[in-house]
């Protein structure tokens, strides 16, 4: 069984690899990555000798390429991770976003869908089980007020170019499920935080900022809400859905655990005021920031569907995830 993996040097991929690597050893993984900014090889130190995994660089915008890997390895399934996802940077380059998320993912199902079916609703023969799995985003749902949740029927509404590629990205799968007959499911999750994060991104950021002794910076009031979920966690999450969940279906990924940017950015300082402490609380060094254009108030996503269906449940709070989190980044800063 021979398994395309896109972006697995990124964030989540590289979590999850290692991850896969741990509950099944009866796969080979080719590793699609373009290594951007956002990607790095050395997340994948530990299965990097693995004789079941090999790591391609390349993009999935490259036609040819994939052409050529589907009839080299002959996958079986495809989990799709490889996107550009800072909202920031959709902002000032949206049409980098446009094409990967949006062109890429196209590219990737359709090459997939000639190489598993014969026409629409017609799978040859030995592909019957083959699955494309899509990760994307609840940032696709839009903005929350105060109250209620985003589930699987929650309308989209995205508003940066970042969730509207991830938007379109999701709709061309649901195509290739109602148009080819393709077995193909997707996962929507909540913000992740934990190892190997980029170090653009709010948490990795706060710790970095903290342990230099540079200005904290926060959009806004800090008021901003994420329901904020371990990567471990997600990494089960996709594990369960690509292994037991319904081929047409969308699962929502979520941890529970609503907190503001401001209650992160002193639970961090808090942390490191007692792990590492100085002279003068980490606190001190938060500082309060423009805006950014068409931030969303408020993401939460109600898990139920996964949890009753696939049994999934996640395993860290916030509280306890965060410990696991700094304590990587202290090593990863300070080495």
């Amino acid at each position: 069984m021979s398994i395309l993996i896109t972006g697995g040097a990124g964030f989540i991929g590289s979590n999850y690899i290692p991850y896969f690597f741990k509950k099944n050893n009866n796969f080979n993984i080719i590793n699609l990555d373009k290594l951007t900014y956002a990607g790095e090889l050395s997340n994948l130190d530990e299965v990097k000798n693995y004789t079941n995994y090999k790591f391609i660089k390349g993009d999935i915008c490259d036609r040819n390429l994939l052409e050529e890997l589907f009839k080299k390895y002959k996958f079986n399934a495809v989990i799709h991770f490889a996107a550009e996802s800072h909202v920031d940077n959709s902002i000032e380059k949206p049409d980098e976003f446009i094409n990967t998320n949006v062109f890429g993912t196209f590219n990737l199902i359709d090459v997939a869908k000639n190489h598993w079916m014969n026409s629409p609703h017609e799978v040859k023969k030995g592909c019957e089980n083959n699955r494309f799995h899509h990760i994307s985003t609840d940032e696709v749902y839009g903005t929350l007020g105060k109250t209620g949740l985003f589930t699987e029927k929650t309308p989209y509404a995205p508003n940066s170019p970042y969730s509207a590629s991830k938007a379109s990205s999701d709709f061309i799968v649901r195509s290739y499920f109602h148009t080819y007959g393709m077995n193909v499911v997707t996962t929507n999750c909540s913000n992740n935080y934990g190892p190997k994060q980029h170090n653009e991104k709010l948490i990795p950021t706060i710790i970095r900022k903290a342990l230099k002794g540079e200005n904290i910076p926060i959009y806004g009031d800090g008021q901003n809400i994420r329901d904020w979920l371990y990567v471990l966690d997600h990494c089960k999450g996709i594990d369960l859905v690509f292994q037991k969940g319904k081929a047409g279906e969308t699962y929502n990924i979520g941890g529970k655990n609503e907190r503001n940017n401001l209650y992160i950015a002193n639970t961090i300082c808090e942390i490191l005021d007692d792990i590492k402490p100085k002279n003068k609380s980490y606190k001190e060094q938060i500082t309060f920031i423009k805006d950014r254009a068409g931030h969303d108030f408020r993401y939460a996503i109600d898990a139920s569907k996964i949890e009753n269906e696939l049994g999934w449940k996640a395993d860290e709070n916030f509280e306890t995830g965060i410990v696991k989190t700094i304590n990587w980044y202290i090593k990863k800063y300070l080495r």
